[in-house]
């Protein structure tokens, strides 16, 4: 049962952030910003910001609720492990001694980005297991195969 637990966790905090940043990106148009300062400007545009957030929001919801896991999973995977190779540096030197110009430059709050990133595809490596996913439930009573 414990397995079952983790999972939903993963699932609901991975699709839960999709959410949360794709409103991010819709409603606080943070986006932009973001993007030219954490990813040298790729997608800074604010019409593929609203678009990239809304997609993320549908996304972060499929996950949360467990659907079609063999696709979203893997989309959920490569926007939270792609998203967290820019920012590498953070994770070996949170405290910025070492691989920025100054301290102030480093964000710890960066540093549990990686373990998103292991979450993502450990939803992946472990969907067979995942047995509360509600494509897993309605597959059951041959209504959906995820």
């Amino acid at each position: 049962m414990l397995t079952k637990l983790a999972l939903l966790i993963m699932r609901v905090g991975t699709g839960g952030l999709l959410v949360v940043w794709g409103l991010v990106r819709v409603v606080g148009g943070a986006g932009t910003g973001l993007a030219e300062k954490y990813y040298s400007g790729v997608g800074a545009q604010d019409t593929f910001q609203l678009a990239y957030g809304y997609a993320e929001i549908a996304l972060g919801v499929l996950v949360i609720l467990g659907l079609f896991r063999k696709y979203t999973l893997v989309g959920s995977a490569v926007i939270l492990v792609g998203g967290a190779m820019p920012i590498w540096r953070h994770f070996i030197d949170p405290f910025g001694r070492y691989l920025f110009a100054s301290p102030e430059e480093a964000n710890i709050l960066f540093f549990p980005s990686i373990t998103v990133a292991g979450a993502a595809l450990a939803l992946i490596a472990l969907r067979e297991m995942d047995t509360l996913a509600l494509d897993r439930l309605l597959g059951k009573k041959g209504q959906l195969n995820g």
